[in-house]
């Protein structure tokens, strides 16, 4: 991956990223890593090597790279993994909220209170305890920011059997901005990056392949996206030399899939 980015742009950054075992967080700290940061990286649920999630690394990338396993439904783990990236990295400077996932299409009509516990537990409760227990953290930091990842579908709605998924999502989005008003003051800026169809295990598990080519031809821009098309963002947001000036938006990643 090619970054339009100084390589010494996170050199003195100390960054959390969750859901970084695959898709788009893997890419987003495979680059913070390329563009010096210390990472401890979330792998998911179950622990993995370091090798096989960035199986590509430079001896000096693999030295300031750590995995760690979490179930992020739990409540308790939140703080748990908070109190684990200050241990191990000294301190937090860049909380990347990127883990979440639909958990399966559920017909509305299908609904039950597991599936909503579930589906919510993971990607809007998450996002709500590992920020509030990142903050006495992040107040201490010069360059604080937390980056978090929401959807096109909490705009749109998404497509049959994500509304579930689609409103935590869109919770996500109000959360960032009410963060970003109360924190502002204490020098953390709170943005999202809101990917559209990206060509992950996300899609692969959840659409099929003519649903994925049917939405392809209806992008401006004639495809897909990637991980890699969505880093830029991430890293844009992440550092205050791009933007220090930038808080409380929601960044659509998407070819034209959505113009809001």
């Amino acid at each position: 991956m090619t970054l339009p980015f100084r390589k010494d742009l996170f050199s003195e950054h100390r960054a959390l990223v969750t859901g970084a075992g695959r898709g788009i967080g893997q890419a987003v700290a495979r680059a913070l890593l390329a563009c010096g940061a210390t990472v401890l990286a979330h792998s998911g649920v179950t622990a993995r090597k370091v090798e096989e999630v960035f199986p590509d690394l430079s001896p000096d990338e693999a030295g300031r790279v750590t995995l760690v396993s979490a179930d992020l439904t739990r409540p308790e783990s939140a703080a748990e993994l908070i109190g684990a990236a200050g241990a191990t990295l000294g301190g937090l400077d860049l909380l990347i909220n990127n883990a979440g996932t639909m958990l399966g299409r559920m017909p509305a009509v299908e609904t039950t209170a597991a599936h909503y516990d579930a589906v919510t537990d993971l990607n809007a409760r998450s996002v709500v305890l590992l920020s509030a227990a990142a903050i006495p953290l992040l107040r201490a930091s010069t360059a604080a920011a937390i980056v978090n990842t929401v959807s096109i579908s909490a705009r749109t709605g998404g497509s049959p059997g994500s509304s579930v998924y689609s409103a935590a999502k869109a919770f996500v989005s109000t959360h960032t901005r009410a963060l970003a008003r109360e924190l502002a003051a204490d020098g953390i800026r709170v943005n999202a990056v809101s990917p559209g169809t990206i060509m992950t295990d996300f899609h692969r598990r959840y659409s099929s392949p003519e649903k994925l080519e049917a939405t392809a031809a209806a992008i401006p821009v004639k495809r897909l996206g990637t991980a890699a098309d969505c880093v830029g963002t991430y890293l844009f947001l992440a550092s205050p030399e791009t933007s220090a000036y930038i808080t409380g938006q929601i960044i659509e990643v998407n070819g034209g899939q959505l113009m809001a």
